[in-house]
């Protein structure tokens, strides 16, 4: 499922009232609100990028796997040994309805092997990192185990996917995790939204735990209405960035939302950014010069219905630029990287531009934001990139899903972009063939 359509399905759920304080997973008690508190507003208007007239000379290298049913990769990351792990859903494979999955591949996306865990329900995988014994920790939301409707659920696996362990966390209500990374300490900090706790229908959700899993504390963040945390970073400090998508505060119906947190999940401060319409944050990076890059969509700026759109603040959170990049319909960058250059790399998909009825679609930028080359690709049907990694060679890894190709109605995609250099040096301009 898509998360803008998650995030607008849970919008219309009827509001849950403020609780008294709960009991939060592993006898911990939640930690006591954030009182409401007014949020600072981004005031420096979008500059937008039309890419119709140029895209990148590149080669693309594409891989499926799936079954006969609905199949994505929602995460990828390179490995120690230079190949790849993705993490998503099947319900081709497994025992339930949907299974969370885990790929691993060679360089060059070659299957090495896959690894199903779940029950008998609906059980999911957004995001995956591998751990310093070589194996992988992996986290999304299960229906199968737990003490909720959803659960937020952490896996850990060996280096060859078979699980070590796992441990959930949640109340009575949905509880879900889309974000995971490794800490300076060894442990794992989750985060995503919760409805079991804190003071909205859906409230930013942080979780701190030791390498085993287990509980150390927990934070939640937000306002009386919905909240939900796509990506998390440690940052420079020891603390933690967050950034998502907020309908408590801001401008419109839905604006990007980041928080700054200390080492112990206390807010530092936080920021909104959007316009009057729906903008929704996907992915964070804190940048080489301790500020923060943020990829999302925006229906608020842009060409269309929704842009890309790329943020860049100081180390407060203060804007300092922000670009929008797209056509006329609907494109949604759901991953921003870094580049070696200080530039910046998104993926996503677009509808304004490819093939079919979405097409996955890459966008390298300078530091300043100022769009160097982009390239789309997909089939007739609808292709969506979700996730982006650097390779060993330079090039990009992109992670998402297809209806075009593969065996199924959707298969997991992997696909290696490598930008052709030569011809008097830098990457070559050719007209964008869509």
């Amino acid at each position: 499922m898509l998360l803008s359509h998650f995030l607008a399905y849970s919008t219309t759920k009827m509001h849950v009232p403020l609780k008294s304080e709960q009991i939060a997973p592993s006898g911990i008690r939640s930690r006591p609100r954030l009182e409401l508190h007014q949020t600072m507003k981004n005031s420096i208007q979008p500059q937008s990028y039309n890419p119709k007239a140029q895209s990148s000379s590149t080669s693309l290298a594409t891989k499926t796997y799936g079954g006969v049913g609905d199949d994505a990769a929602y995460s990828v990351i390179r490995t120690s040994d230079f190949g790849f792990a993705l993490a998503g859903y099947t319900n081709s494979f497994g025992a339930g309805q949907h299974d969370s999955w885990l790929i691993k591949t060679d360089n060059s996306g070659n299957l090495q092997w896959q690894k199903t865990y779940g029950g008998l329900n609906d059980d999911y995988a957004y995001s995956i990192v591998q751990t310093s014994d070589n194996g992988f920790a992996l986290v999304g939301a299960t229906r199968s185990f737990g003490a909720g409707d959803f659960d937020l659920w952490l896996i850990k696996t060996d280096a060859s996917g078979n699980k070590q362990w796992d441990k959930t966390f949640g109340g009575i209500w949905e509880d879900w995790g889309y974000w995971l990374i490794k800490t300076s300490d060894g442990g794992f900090a989750l985060t995503g939204w919760t409805a079991s706790y804190g003071l909205g229908s859906g409230d930013f959700w942080l979780i701190k735990t030791d390498s085993s899993g287990n509980l150390q504390w927990n934070k939640t963040y937000g306002g009386i209405y919905f909240e939900a945390a796509s990506a998390v970073q440690q940052t420079s400090d020891d603390g933690f960035a967050l950034c998502g998508s907020t309908y408590s505060y801001g401008s419109g119906g839905s604006d990007f939302w980041l928080v700054k947190t200390d080492s112990l999940g206390s807010e530092q401060w936080n920021k909104a950014y959007g316009g009057t319409g729906e903008d929704y944050g996907y992915s964070l990076v804190q940048t080489t010069d301790n500020g923060f890059a943020l990829s999302g969509s925006t229906s608020s700026y842009g060409a269309g219905i929704y842009d890309f759109w790329l943020i860049k603040t100081d180390s407060l959170g203060n804007t300092q630029w922000s670009k929008t990049y797209g056509g006329i319909g609907y494109d949604e960058a759901w991953s921003v990287l870094q580049t070696s250059d200080d530039g910046f790399a998104l993926a996503g998909w677009t509808e304004s531009y490819g093939s079919g009825g979405s097409d996955c679609w890459l966008i390298r930028t300078d530091a300043p934001g100022n769009a160097q080359w982009n390239v789309a690709w997909g089939g007739s049907n609808y292709d969506y990139a979700y996730s982006i990694v650097q390779n060993a060679a330079g090039g990009y890894a992109v992670a998402g899903e297809t209806s075009s190709f593969g065996a199924g109605s959707y298969d997991a995609l992997l696909t290696i972009v490598q930008e052709e250099r030569g011809g008097g040096g830098g990457g070559g301009r050719v007209p964008n063939p869509y």
